[in-house]
């Protein structure tokens, strides 16, 4: 499965190919609140391949979504690095998490902004 690298120039993702990554997981991302409505769905499966982070996996979403780089990403003009905006909260399998975590088949990943009430 091919994977992506950010490309400063033209603000979009490359798609890098890699014998080594062939082989491919499922993982889902499961999306709330406004960043749900900007990607337009709750819910989104991808597969990418067996050596993934979480990292790749954020640019898969964005490659498939990109409206979301400007909610999600700290500086969404330049696409230097995936890096999420500080109020952006990460879970994979309903923990706090890294963009440099490894990825598992089957995997979950949340993205949603603070939560409030009143």
């Amino acid at each position: 499965m091919p994977t992506t690298e950010p490309n400063s120039e033209s603000n979009e993702f490359n798609t890098i190919e890699d014998d080594a990554d062939r082989e491919t997981i499922s993982i889902t991302w499961r999306l709330f609140a406004d960043v749900a409505e900007i990607a337009g769905t709750r819910e989104k499966s991808i597969d990418i391949h067996t050596n993934a982070t979480i990292e790749d996996a954020i640019d898969e979403l964005l490659n498939d979504r990109p409206a979301l780089a400007n909610r999600v990403l700290l500086d969404p003009g330049t696409k230097t690095e995936t890096e999420l905006a500080t109020e952006i909260n990460l879970l994979q399998n309903g923990s706090d998490a890294n963009r440099d975590d490894q990825l598992t088949d089957g995997d979950e990943l949340a993205l949603f902004p603070p939560v409030t009430g009143g």
